[in-house]
């Protein structure tokens, strides 16, 4: 009986040890939870500063600190001027601004304008020939006012320096004669005669007054425009007058 019942054990034995062997994962092992994607946390979750802080444009800037001209035209004389001069003078010029913003900026120009004598004034001076010309400094306040993009438009003014001088090549006139309306013009005459000492072919006179303008500007690439401008050029001295109305087309930039 002992000896069934040690064979019974045995049997048992060798049928459950392999499924001991292939004992089920233990318990942490199945406890163990699948890998999963874990959320951002919030320090990535911020934004940065850079994309915190709103990002502000900077506007392109709609004008120039400095700008520059240079012309060529013609004058039409005016006043006194136009009696003794013809209108038709060559004039050159040339110009530099500062621009404060837009609209506001001080403007300094050059100019030179040639003042053609009129047969009647070489006859009053009785002379066969002779030349005049003056040379102009403004400054001024400059008001510009843009229309669109391409178009725009200025204001000029303010005081000015008049240097005008001339030539005769030859006069009949004789030192001491009385001066007539040229020879005032002209800028030679003492105590209303003409100076004894007969220095009075070569003219020259300093006349300070004002100037005013308008002008049309047309931009033809990104850094340079053209402009066509009239301006009212009146300077005065000794109750002698120089008037002058200089028409320039030329470019800036």
């Amino acid at each position: 009986m002992l000896t069934i019942l040690a064979g019974v054990a045995t049997v048992n034995a060798q049928q459950t040890s392999p499924d001991q062997q292939s004992a089920p994962p233990s318990q942490s092992q199945q406890q163990q939870p699948a890998p999963t994607q874990q959320p951002q946390s919030d320090q990535e979750q911020e934004a940065t500063p850079e994309e915190s802080v709103p990002i502000h444009r900077v506007k392109p800037k709609l004008y120039k600190n400095w700008v520059y001209n240079v012309g060529a035209g013609a004058s039409a004389t005016s006043g006194t001027t136009h009696t003794y001069a013809r209108s038709g003078g060559p004039i050159g010029a040339a110009g530099v601004a500062r621009n404060f913003n837009q609209y506001f900026g001080l403007r300094l120009d050059f100019q030179y304008d040639d003042l053609p004598l009129r047969a009647s004034a070489l006859q009053l001076a009785s002379s066969t020939g002779g030349n005049s010309h003056v040379y102009a400094l403004n400054f001024g306040p400059v008001i510009n006012l843009p229309f669109t993009r391409t178009w725009g438009a200025y204001i000029v003014g303010g005081v000015g320096f008049y240097r005008r001088a001339g030539k005769l090549d030859n006069s009949q006139a004789y030192a001491g004669e009385t001066c007539n309306g040229f020879f005032l013009w002209w800028g030679h005459c003492f105590n209303g005669s003409l100076p004894i000492s007969g220095q009075f072919l070569h003219s020259s006179q300093n006349d300070f007054g004002e100037e005013i303008g308008v002008g049309v500007t047309r931009k033809i690439t990104t850094n340079m425009e053209v402009y066509a401008e009239i301006r009212q050029f009146h300077g005065t001295h000794a109750k002698v007058t120089t008037d002058l109305r200089p028409i320039t087309i030329g470019v800036r930039w």
